[in-house]
């Protein structure tokens, strides 16, 4: 899979700022935003990608904008797209083997360990949810075969140990389907 440019996301605690923030941000450098939205529990998420330059000004400006109320912040170079891909919009593929879930208190744990996670392991991540709706926490949910899956969740933990606080993280061999369902939707 084709690694994109930058990412930086922005996590406030401030649903007006952020507003505010983004704009600055945008107008700031050739950035491209990829969300911008509110969230659970009175959160306001901003992700832009485009050049390791152009992303570190942006994030520099939303940052120093953003204040008090910034909460979390990442600027992660060669993302995986597929991290992109997986937050808040999941699917299933075929013959689900293992399940691995990775629970953090704050977005940018899960962004940062999914990332660390395909990177480290042949996985495909399932979803990436961001807060809504569960008090500001988030998962990761990615599948491969087991091994690949207990090798993914200890290098997502591991990867995000130092910017993020883990709450807990499984893995599940030969999930129910219903299960797999459940947790993409």
């Amino acid at each position: 899979m084709k690694i994109m440019d930058t990412i930086g996301f922005l996590e406030l605690n401030s649903i007006a700022k952020g507003i505010e923030v983004v704009d600055y941000m945008l107008k700031a450098a050739d950035a491209k935003l990829i969300m911008a939205r509110a969230s659970c529990p009175g959160k306001y998420y901003i992700m832009i990608c485009g050049q390791v330059a152009a992303i570190e000004r942006s994030m520099e400006v939303g940052v120093e904008l953003g204040g008090r109320y910034v909460v979390g912040e990442l600027v992660i170079p060669r993302i995986n797209p597929s991290v992109i891909q997986a937050i808040n919009i999941g699917r299933v593929p075929e013959n689900i083997r293992a399940v691995g879930v990775l629970e953090y208190y704050s977005a940018t744990g899960s962004i940062i360990a999914a990332d660390f996670a395909v990177k480290a392991a042949d996985v495909e991540l399932l979803a990436i949810q961001l807060g809504t709706g569960i008090a500001g926490k988030s998962f990761v949910v990615l599948t491969g075969d087991v091994a690949a899956v207990k090798a993914a969740v200890e290098a997502g933990a591991a990867g995000a140990h130092d910017q993020a606080m883990l709450i807990n993280k499984i893995v599940l061999s030969n999930p129910r389907q219903e299960l797999i369902d459940s947790l993409i939707q």
